[in-house]
């Protein structure tokens, strides 16, 4: 199989682990149909029905079928990203690895309790590396008009992978938050402010959030003032505190994946950055010194 195909197999696979699930969950629900059969076809020898058939199959063992899918998806996004170096089986543990590609009515012993903090961190950079990706094709695809996702992958019409990044978290005992705060900040580093104003919403921790949203409207200044060496922009760090000028020499704007954001968006970042720390909080200072220099560049 080429990897276009591997992929899309992948994704089907994924999906039909995802609809035994739910079958499962409604089954419990609904009550089971009753097959009448007019006495005219009672004497009639064939196949049985597919209804019939359906109704003999064993249920399935739930927590070893959402094991399966959380593998199968992380495969997948493998595949969809085209992921270096990250070996699957890595991210579980030994009574994890043994659950795998046994009868899915089956009852196995899967992983309960702590886990162990390598595994953990192991899974977090796996997680983290899927939304960059996730963020990276989302920007590309944007620029590059020629070609839509769409066409690429038709099988994945409407899949929202930051969204399955964070619902995997939840299974590989990862914190949601930090999948959801690191998209944030990746949507920010690519100057897609406006979804990033979106998905802030979806943020539990905002205090957290916008302490890493500060260091990133420092270093857009940063580019802005330093980088570019304007002589507008060098009166204007000569006015500007000192404890402000020396944290914006320390910042590196070569982290941000995209440094040519208008002014007036990084001011509603800096803006939205104050309005979530608390007055108490170390950088709240350091904030509203950031707010009076880029509206004097903005001026």
């Amino acid at each position: 199989m080429g990897d276009t195909a591997m992929t899309a197999f992948l994704g089907c696979c994924s999906d039909l682990l995802q609809t035994l699930l739910e079958a499962d969950v409604s089954s419990d629900e609904m009550q089971a149909p009753v097959l009448d059969t007019e006495d005219a076809w009672l004497s009639v020898e064939g196949p049985v029905s597919i209804v019939e058939l359906a109704l003999e199959q064993k249920r399935i063992h739930y927590p070893l079928v959402e094991h399966q899918f959380v593998l199968c998806t992380i495969l997948y996004a493998i595949m969809r990203f085209s992921l270096k170096s990250v070996k699957p089986l890595s991210l579980f543990d030994s009574k994890g690895k043994n659950a795998f590609f046994k009868d899915l009515t089956s009852i196995q012993l899967l992983p309960s309790g702590d886990m162990d903090p390598n595994v953990l961190s192991i899974r977090q950079q796996f997680l983290v590396k899927v939304v960059s990706a996730a963020v990276q094709t989302l920007c590309s695809s944007q620029k590059a008009k020629e070609v839509s996702e769409e066409e690429l992958f038709p099988f994945e019409k409407g899949k929202n992978w930051p969204a399955l990044a964070a619902d995997l978290a939840q299974y590989l005992q990862i914190s949601e938050d930090v999948i959801k705060r690191h998209y944030v900040c990746e949507l920010y580093s690519y100057g897609m402010d406006h979804l990033g104003e979106e998905a802030f919403l979806q943020v539990t921790d905002k205090e957290v959030l916008a302490s890493q949203l500060l260091i990133l409207a420092g270093q857009r200044l940063a580019f802005a003032l330093l980088h570019t060496q304007t002589k507008e922009g060098m009166e204007l760090l000569a006015r500007l505190p000192p404890t402000l000028c020396t944290w914006l020499k320390a910042m590196d704007p070569q982290e941000l994946q995209n440094v040519e954001v208008p002014i007036a968006t990084t001011t509603k970042l800096v803006n939205k950055v104050i309005e979530h720390l608390p007055e108490n909080h170390g950088q709240y200072s350091l904030a509203l010194n950031l707010i009076e220099a880029v509206e004097a560049i903005s001026s």
